[in-house]
């Protein structure tokens, strides 16, 4: 305040510099009230547009590094409420398959050719056929893909062996070069080789009889490395901890250049994780649905790492997906021994402690599927463990008939109704394969199946049921599926169906930009420029 001295001596306030109002307060200047409200302004702008950019701009690991900064952001994900479930299938109509035609049906399937006396390190792969379309591939094909994958990933198996020996650890290259050199030129038509079938990526070891292997009441495996992932990365993780056994020494980041060059995919399937192994390392891998406590046992008492596919729910967290890897057992206790990639390695290294049923129940969601690692001089106890689970038809009818059961004493049990879809679609039996995905949607799954498991996909594309494959993929492009590449993937291969090719190239596109090694969405990319 600034005053004055009158000419009585008395001083008095400069009214150049201030206002007074009606009742004689002080008032501040103007602009210092305007320049108040335009930084409120601004700063409204700036937390509105920063939680715009958060929910839309942000791909998820970089939101979860905020998150782990500022926990209240977690508000402003764009997420599915918890609890939500895929969206439910139309009631059934007279003359459909109905779930007790499911659950009472015969399991005989057409009579295939199953290979025998195949050796795991020699034995001829699957060969590719020159179209993509999976109805058009044979029942023999289809029988020694994965079990729960179908006849689609028949051709993904073979051609992902294409002309990549199996190397030494040391002389790997990283291909994460390639990687990115691919992902630039997706929309340039791609160039599909030849099928090289001296490599085997899914191995179909000779049907065997009852295992007779002994299973001690307890069991060890030492010698892994634990490894705790990185963002979305519990596949690349688990086999290189699996490979750690064998002296394995390149890391997840490795792995994942081949299996997940975009860090934000979601999944990793067993068939991709079974072909890395078998191309690009000198021990062997195979992967099989249907399997049980006492056979993982078994190959742990017998030194051989198993990697199994479960469902669970960590703490703060919705239902995910997840690999663990088996390094023991203790009857006594009832608890296997894991390592975790996410959970981590137990008290001294020793595994973290899981009882046999929390595993076996974790484990039904996704159909019993294990991988089991192994040295190819190895291939004949692989083969005695594997029992009648060494052929993939076979897996698939022991899958399916537990599945049955397991419907049969719960049947609001979405993951065995799911399961029974899974192994019909890979039996070729897709009729029955969609009445048994339309069931278990009624009853109710996770939100995020879908990011793992692409049976429905299949299923529904082979019997024509166009409008659900596109339903599902809807599902999955609006709860973080985008960076499946399968999703984009189908959503091109029913595209294509419908005549509109300029939008299924550009699926196929997309979905090899998630992912540049993605063989059927190449297969199918040049099939459209041919």
């Amino acid at each position: 305040m600034i005053q004055q001295q009158n000419s009585a001596g008395q001083f008095t306030v400069n009214e150049q510099f201030h206002e007074t109002n009606h009742n004689g307060g002080i008032q501040p200047p103007r602009f210092i009230v305007w320049f108040v409200v335009a930084v409120f302004l601004l700063g409204v702008v700036g937390v509105v547009s920063g939680i715009v950019i958060f929910r839309e701009a942000l791909e998820p690991r970089y939101q979860e590094r905020i998150i782990g900064i500022l926990p209240f952001m977690s508000v402003f994900r764009s997420l599915p409420e918890s609890g939500t479930t895929l969206p439910t299938a139309e009631p059934l109509e007279d003359g459909d398959i109905s779930p007790e035609d499911l659950l009472s049906g015969p399991l005989a399937i057409p009579s295939t050719e199953t290979q025998t006396d195949t050796n795991v390190e020699s034995g001829a792969a699957p060969e590719a056929t020159d179209t993509s379309t999976p109805t058009e591939q044979s029942t023999t094909e289809q029988q020694e893909a994965l079990p729960e994958r179908g006849a689609v990933d028949v051709v993904n198996a073979a051609i992902n062996q294409i002309n990549i020996p199996a190397v030494d650890n040391a002389a790997i290259s990283n291909p994460a070069t390639d990687a990115v050199n691919s992902a630039a030129q997706v929309a340039a038509p791609v160039t599909v080789a030849q099928a090289n079938t001296s490599a085997d990526v899914d191995p179909s070891l000779s049907f065997a009889a009852e295992p007779h292997v002994a299973v001690p009441s307890s069991a060890r495996m030492f010698g892994f490395t634990h490894v705790q992932q990185t963002w979305n990365n519990c596949g690349p993780a688990n086999i290189t901890m699996a490979l750690s056994y064998y002296g394995w020494q390149d890391t997840q980041n490795f792995a994942a250049s081949f299996l997940k060059p975009d860090a934000e995919d979601k999944n990793v399937s067993p068939h991709e994780m079974i072909n890395f192994v078998n191309t690009q390392t000198q021990v062997r891998a195979v992967a099989r649905v249907g399997g049980d406590i006492e056979m993982i046992k078994r190959f742990v008492a017998n030194n051989i790492p198993v990697i199994v596919e479960t469902g669970y729910m960590p703490e703060g967290y919705d239902w995910l997906g997840h690999y663990q890897t088996v390094v023991g057992y203790d009857d006594t206790t009832g608890n296997f021994f894991l390592y975790d990639s996410f959970l981590g390695s137990g008290e001294n290294g020793e595994g973290i402690t899981e009882s046999y049923p929390l595993l076996d129940s974790n484990w039904q969601a996704f159909n019993r599927t294990f991988m089991v690692v192994y040295q190819p001089e190895d291939e004949g106890l692989v083969r005695e463990i594997l029992g009648d689970l060494a052929d993939p038809t076979v897996a698939a009818e022991i899958a399916l008939e537990t599945a049955q059961r397991e419907a049969r004493e719960d049947r609001q049990n979405g993951f065995a109704w799911f399961n029974i879809g899974s192994s019909l679609n890979a039996l070729g039996r897709y009729e029955e394969a969609a009445a048994a995905f339309d069931q278990a949607r009624r009853v109710g799954l996770p939100w995020r199946m879908l990011w793992y498991q692409f049976g429905p996909f299949e299923t529904y594309y082979n019997v024509g049921r166009y409008d659900d494959v596109m339903s599902l993929v809807n599902v999955n492009l609006n709860n973080g599926g985008e960076y499946v590449e399968e999703t984009h993937y189908w959503q091109g291969m029913v595209y294509q169906e419908l005549g509109q090719q300029a939008q299924a190239a550009s699926s196929f596109r997309r979905a090899l930009a998630h992912n540049p090694l993605y063989a059927d969405a190449q297969t199918a990319l040049a099939n459209l420029n041919a």
